[in-house]
């Protein structure tokens, strides 16, 4: 086998100028792909991060019925003591679950004594918070980026109504909400600190103490509105899901119909199609970098043979077997695909160190910017390069094929 290899290694040696360009062809390919999959999946991931772990955790739990009716915010649908008890118990017992918060949820009228307009409030324990989301403290731009930005009495403006009604961290406001048997009342307090949007400039997402939510929505129960759940590997957000939705399973209504859903951050935010289109573009680039190298390696394959064609003729006739030539052939695309993909690796690995060391400047949903750290994960790796292997001999599989079978001396005759 040692003599076949040699003898192939002879061969791509002998059309340098051939066997250059397929190799730099799979080569570019490699490099091209593994820089985009590691952009664009850093992208992917620093978007995703700052969804989840700003503002939206990775899970969250719910009545039946409220996400349908979310953007009313129905406070006639939130999770009552009962099961709030009963979702605390069986969050404390899973173990992939790192930290989780409560959350009151309502809309209401937030003025600064002179113009009025609407706002979305999220009442919370500040320490249950900032763990479940903890670059919600990073998008406090004015105020103090720490959990007495949400005392009693406090409450995080975002940066949208901040500036529409030209407040700031220290003023006095008014927030105006209606409960749920339609009772109005009012409670004042100070700006702790004004938030910007993970969003983009249309986020209208404040946050009060939720003490200071039932009092303000005169709730005597501990209920809450929804329970956002951040677990500890994010890569097991489904499992979880299905866990946690197994567990309260047995938690039904009069009518037997289930009384909790569970979802994940993908169900929540319409800012999941981006990523899945991330995805959809990585594989459809692994595709093309497969034709390149499937064209590339059959077209000099096929030159090969056409070439040699008395020179396999000669090595036929003095007695080499058909499963020889067979392997020699196939064992030239099996070196050009290994050779160009060992070096395409190497290229890209040290581009993206490069990158990764550098940074990107990125810009998404702040003004300021983001800085990304490209990274490959070693599985994306050796898929892709296992891949471009396989398809480098299944390509040098059928010149190979018909070099075996030829007629020694159809062979020798051929000018």
């Amino acid at each position: 086998m040692f003599k076949v290899f040699k003898i192939a290694l002879r061969n791509l040696r002998r059309y340098k100028r051939r066997t250059q360009l397929t190799l730099a062809l799979i080569i570019a390919g490699m490099v091209f792909f593994m820089v985009f999959s590691s952009v664009t999946g850093s992208f992917k991931d620093a978007m995703v991060g700052q969804i989840t772990e700003s503002f939206l955790g990775h899970l969250q739990i719910h009545r039946v019925g409220y996400i349908a009716a979310i953007d009313n915010l129905p406070l006639q649908l939130n999770l009552q003591s009962e099961q709030v008890q009963v979702i605390e118990r069986t969050l404390d017992q899973e173990q992939a679950v790192a930290a989780y918060s409560k959350r009151i949820k309502f809309g209401g009228a937030f003025s600064n004594f002179e113009e009025t307009t609407n706002i979305r409030i999220n009442g919370v324990d500040p320490d249950m918070e900032f763990s479940t989301c903890p670059q919600l403290l990073s998008r406090i731009v004015e105020g103090n980026a720490d959990s007495s930005s949400l005392e009693k009495g406090k409450i995080l403006v975002p940066e949208l109504l901040a500036r529409g009604l030209k407040v700031k961290a220290g003023d006095t406001v008014v927030v105006v909400a209606t409960n749920e048997v339609g009772s109005v009342n009012g409670k004042t307090f100070v700006i702790g600190g004004i938030l910007s949007s993970a969003t983009g400039p249309g986020g209208r997402d404040g946050y009060i103490h939720i003490d200071d939510a039932r009092e303000l929505l005169r709730m005597d129960e501990n209920g809450v509105s929804e329970f956002a759940i951040r677990i500890k590997d994010f890569d097991q957000v489904d499992k979880v899901r299905k866990r946690l939705l197994s567990a309260v399973a047995n938690q039904r209504t009069k009518e037997g119909k289930p009384v909790f859903e569970v979802h994940t951050w993908e169900k929540l935010s319409p800012f999941s199609n981006i990523a899945k289109m991330i995805d959809v573009m990585t594989f459809f680039l692994m595709l093309m970098l497969v034709a390149v190298v499937l064209i590339s390696i059959m077209n000099v394959m096929i030159m090969a043979v056409y070439e040699r064609i008395r020179e396999i003729g000669t090595i036929a006739a003095i007695g080499t077997q058909p499963r020889m030539i067979l392997a020699l052939f196939v064992t030239e695309g099996f070196l050009m695909g290994t050779l160009g993909t060992l070096i395409g690796l190497a290229i890209g690995l040290v581009i993206i160190f490069v990158l990764n060391y550098l940074g990107i400047d990125y810009s998404f949903g702040r003004t300021e910017s983001l800085i990304l750290l490209p990274t490959i994960s070693f599985p994306s790796v050796f898929l892709i390069s296992a891949l471009v292997i396989f398809v480098s001999v299944v390509a040098s599989i059928q010149p190979a094929w018909k070099a075996s079978k030829m007629e020694p001396i159809d062979a020798l005759r051929h000018v």
